[in-house]
């Protein structure tokens, strides 16, 4: 049910016996796993402090404009690149440390990730996929050039959380930095258009072209992967020479929220120890707290503090100030 009809049955709730509706809290999240977000994060939320989750759900773009310009939306979950234009466009409202209990366990590159806003719940990888049955290992970032996967591959599009460091790894191909030397960075990045098939927007996309057998090669982030290996069981994750970026997915309130205080507990819930196991075990999100004890086991994601500390980090600041420019030199390679 979606904000909208939960609104209209509340109304109507209220007009018919004249009792006050449970206290709402809005919250904007993707909406990939909404089955396992309401049992085991929304739900026992509701239960414990009497209110009632209202989900809005959408891609990063859209949801962050959709605050910044009409809000109505408590807590928003976005990936850093995004949360990080909600902080320069002033959306959000800054967090006192000593106002999450859970704050100090996790790892402290999702602590403060942003400064004084919202923390990383869950941290993902950005790396690489293949189908073994079809191709040869890969094991370096490189490989994306590698002739023989000519018409291939699909990778994100600029405008998804990873889109642009596609453009880091180009210019990392030709040892040069995309900042200083963007010419070079985007002619490395053309170099590999003929092996590309699709740049998608959505991680469903994604699992579709490798369901069908349109593409045996994806450049992802992690949470994609189990769905893809349910469909193809013999596609492997890279291990890459380079190592895999870094993505957090954090929590952040809104500057304007009538309910900061419940919005804080939200927010510190999300974070504890409890429900990061649950939903690292349930849909693969990689715990950002240090006080996880998963089973021992193969896990598609970033499962340990020394594992997440080894990933590649990227300065969103930095990357926001050349983000009109190489959209601009993204299209001019892609056409899109």
């Amino acid at each position: 049910m979606n904000r909208f009809a939960k609104l209209l049955l509340t109304t109507a709730f209220v007009a018919q016996t004249g009792f006050a509706a449970a206290q709402t809290l809005v919250v904007s999240e993707w909406g990939y796993t909404p089955d396992q977000t309401d049992e085991l994060v929304n739900a026992p939320f509701e239960a414990e402090h009497g209110v009632e989750i209202i989900v809005e759900t959408g891609n990063n773009p859209d949801r962050l404009n959709k605050m910044a310009v009409r809000g109505g939306v408590d807590v928003i979950l976005l990936t850093d690149a995004f949360s990080q234009q909600g902080i320069d466009r002033d959306v959000f409202g800054t967090i006192d440390a000593a106002e999450l209990s859970n704050l100090s366990q996790l790892t402290e590159a999702a602590q403060r990730p942003q400064g004084d806003f919202g923390p990383a719940y869950a941290v993902g990888r950005y790396g690489i996929i293949y189908d073994s049955a079809k191709v040869e290992p890969i094991t370096s970032w490189s490989d994306l050039w590698r002739e023989d996967l000519a018409g291939q591959i699909a990778m994100p599009g600029f405008n998804t959380s990873s889109g642009p460091m596609t453009v880091l790894v180009a210019a990392s191909r030709v040892g040069v930095d995309a900042y200083a030397d963007p010419d070079a960075a985007f002619a490395s990045l053309a170099e590999l258009s003929p092996n590309i098939v699709k740049t998608y927007n959505t991680g469903s996309e994604l699992v579709n072209l490798f369901s069908t057998g349109e593409i045996t090669v994806g450049a992802l982030q992690d949470f994609a992967v189990p769905a893809i290996l349910a469909a193809v069981p013999t596609a492997r994750w890279a291990p890459l020479d380079e190592g895999n970026f870094a993505i957090y997915n954090t929590l952040n309130i809104a500057a304007d929220t009538p309910n900061r205080d419940l919005a804080i507990k939200y927010i510190d819930f999300r974070i504890s120890a409890a429900v990061q196991q649950a939903m690292a075990l349930a849909v693969g999100d990689g715990p950002t707290n240090t006080t996880v004890a998963l089973p021992a086991g193969d896990y598609p994601f970033a499962s340990t503090p020394d594992q997440i500390n080894s990933l590649i980090s990227v300065d969103y600041s930095q990357l926001l100030a050349v983000r009109d420019d190489w959209a601009t030199r993204w299209n001019d390679v892609f056409g899109q």
